[in-house]
C-alpha cells in the first residue's frame, strides 16, 4: 500500500491499492475532523469554546462534464442554492453508492472524524465518470476564522469503516499547512473511472471560495 501525497495518484484495481495480485479497494471512506475554537471574552480574561461548522461534500460528473449527482448538507437554504443554480442538498447519492454520515455543526474530539463520506464503487451509477471531494468552512459571521485557526482540522481518504480506520491513503492537516492559512475552502481529490477501473487523484488545493457553491463552480471550471 502507499501513502498518497498532493499530486499523486493510485489505481484502486491494481497491486498498488493493496497487498497481493488482483487486490482492489471497492469501498473506502473520506473523513474530516476538527475541534472547537477558543474565543476570549471580557477583556481577554476568560474564554469559551465556540462551535465550528465544516462541511464535507462531493459532486459527481458524467463523461461530458455535466454534474449528475451530488452529496452536501440538506441544511443549506433553498434560496442560497437557487441563487447559484444548484439543487437542495442530500446525504445519499441516487445510486446509493455514496453516503454521507450527516452534517456536524460543532466539531469535537480529535479521536474520530466528525463527517464521513462512504464510497462503494460497485454501486456507483455507470453514468458517473468522476467524483470530486471538497471541504468548506461555513462562516456564521460571528468568528474571524479560517482553516489555520481550527484545532486539528484535517481531511483524509482511508480504507475501513467510518468508526474503524484500516489504512490512510491520503491526508491533509489543513490547520497546520501554511498554504491553508486564510483559506476557508479546499478541493481534496478526484475519483476517476477509466473503463472498469477507478483511480484517485490527490489535489489538496486550498481556495479563496467563500461558500460551497463557489467551490462547486471552481470544480466545474478547473477539475472536470
Amino acid at each position: 500500500m502507499i501513502n498518497l501525497k498532493k499530486g499523486g495518484r493510485f489505481n484502486l484495481k491494481k497491486d498498488d491499492a493493496g497487498a497481493g495480485s488482483g487486490s482492489s479497494i471497492e469501498r473506502f471512506c473520506v473523513g474530516c475532523k476538527w475541534g472547537k475554537i477558543k474565543v476570549k471574552k471580557v477583556f481577554g480574561l476568560f474564554s469559551s469554546d465556540e462551535n465550528i461548522d465544516l462541511d464535507l461534500s462531493c459532486v459527481m460528473f458524467n463523461s461530458s462534464g455535466e454534474m449528475v449527482d451530488w452529496i452536501y448538507s440538506p441544511d443549506y437554504l433553498k434560496e442560497f442554492l437557487q441563487h447559484y443554480g444548484y439543487p437542495m442538498g442530500k446525504l445519499v447519492s441516487k445510486c446509493g453508492g455514496v453516503k454521507h454520515s450527516g452534517d456536524d455543526r460543532q466539531g469535537g474530539s480529535s479521536d474520530s472524524d466528525n463527517e464521513v463520506i462512504v464510497v462503494d464503487t460497485k454501486r456507483i451509477n455507470p453514468e458517473v465518470s468522476s467524483i470530486v471531494f471538497f471541504l468548506n468552512y461555513v462562516d456564521d459571521g460571528n468568528n474571524d476564522c479560517d482553516f489555520s485557526k481550527i484545532p486539528f482540522a484535517s481531511i483524509r481518504l482511508f480504507e475501513g469503516e467510518p468508526d474503524k480506520v484500516a489504512f490512510v491513503h491520503a491526508m491533509y492537516n489543513v490547520s497546520s499547512d501554511p498554504s491553508f492559512s486564510g483559506k476557508k475552502s479546499m478541493v481534496m481529490g478526484k475519483l476517476v473511472r477509466t473503463g472498469q477501473e477507478w483511480s484517485f487523484d490527490a489535489i489538496g488545493e486550498a481556495t479563496q471560495d467563500n461558500n460551497l457553491c463557489e467551490t462547486i463552480n471552481r470544480i466545474k471550471k478547473c477539475y472536470v
